[in-house]
């Protein structure tokens, strides 16, 4: 370090590239160094820019609620699907609403979706990025002056509904009925039992039935339904109620079972439901044709492709580093 006396300022030399003085500070940065700095950040925002996020979501990558990371392997541009499932009632294989929560969260992520759930109705926040709710519970229709709010908010902004099994049973079938186009008033004799219930497709242009024939499963069908009638469910499957004891002089009756409604609530956005009635039986949902068959119902409701669940390929899962290769490859 030297000192140097001149007649206007004194200088101190500190070291190389950089000297203050009397009139302040003069830094010398050399100019090598100042481009560096600037294209390593042109190039971290380069980086930025241009990276799309993967499907494989790492772990350390927030984009979920409060900043968590998503899930590994979920698709983050999917449609956002909701189930309300609720506590298992009735004989083991019947009504298994918390496995069909597990099961089917599980498929549908698999299938491309983002999806939430819970055993019990959703509340506003829930509902807030739901694209569809699939409601499998029974006796769903007995709502609470909240729920109400909340599924007509969702209805009322063009969220779709899709109804399985007895999760349109109420007190109120009317109320519900607006909402799926139909629906079964809780307390009344309007159900066949364990049955075989025959499907007749009436609708096969319709591509939700694509891959949906006239098939026979082990399960129960509902008949003396309330229905939307302005406007008018579509039907795409029948069934005619089989001889049991509870059917009574129902037997022989042709009802839907399988339909989609469209409605618009007043000052709304038009909105879907997909209802399939049976359910009963929780080994049917793995029943190929009624799987394919729900997935595109569940696309549909919510406006998607209706074979954007079906057709879904996962991009292929990343290797991490050190991994072998497969057996065969890397030779």
């Amino acid at each position: 370090m030297t000192v140097t006396s001149r007649r206007n300022s004194a200088s101190i030399r500190i070291g190389p590239g950089l000297s203050t003085t009397a009139g302040g500070t003069d830094r010398k940065l050399p100019k090598v160094r100042i481009l560096r700095l600037v294209l390593v950040a042109l190039f971290l925002l380069l980086l930025a820019g241009t990276a799309q996020p993967s499907a494989w979501a790492q772990p350390g990558r927030a984009a979920g609620p409060q900043g968590a990371p998503l899930p590994q392997g979920q698709n983050r541009n999917g449609m956002h699907i909701y189930i309300w499932a609720g506590l298992k009632s009735h004989s083991e294989g019947q009504h298994d609403y918390p496995q069909f929560l597990a099961d089917w969260s599980k498929l549908l992520t698999e299938r491309g979706a983002v999806v939430d759930g819970a055993l019990h109705s959703p509340s506003s926040a829930d509902l807030e990025h739901a694209d569809v709710v699939v409601v499998y519970k029974g006796d769903a229709a007995y709502l609470s002056d909240s729920d109400k709010a909340a599924l007509e908010a969702f209805v009322k902004r063009g969220g779709g509904l899709v109804s399985l099994h007895d999760s349109l049973c109420g007190p109120d079938p009317a109320y519900f009925a607006a909402l799926v186009g139909g629906a079964k008033k809780h307390g009344e004799v309007n159900f066949t039992l364990d049955a075989p219930i025959h499907y007749s497709v009436v609708d096969r242009s319709d591509p939700i039935m694509k891959d949906m024939s006239d098939i026979t499963i082990s399960d129960e069908a509902f008949f003396t339904l309330t229905w939307a009638k302005d406007p008018a469910v579509h039907v795409l499957a029948t069934a005619e109620i089989p001889p049991t004891r509870s059917a009574g002089d129902h037997k022989g009756e042709v009802v839907p079972q399988i339909w989609t409604y469209e409605h618009t609530v007043p000052g709304g956005q038009p909105a879907r439901a997909f209802v399939w009635m049976q359910g009963h039986t929780y080994a049917n949902f793995a029943n190929n044709q009624i799987q394919r068959t729900l997935l595109r119902g569940i696309a549909w409701a919510g406006k998607k492709p209706v074979d954007e669940l079906v057709n879904y390929v996962a991009p292929p899962r990343p290797v991490r580093p050190g991994t072998p290769p497969p057996p065969g490859k890397g030779k």
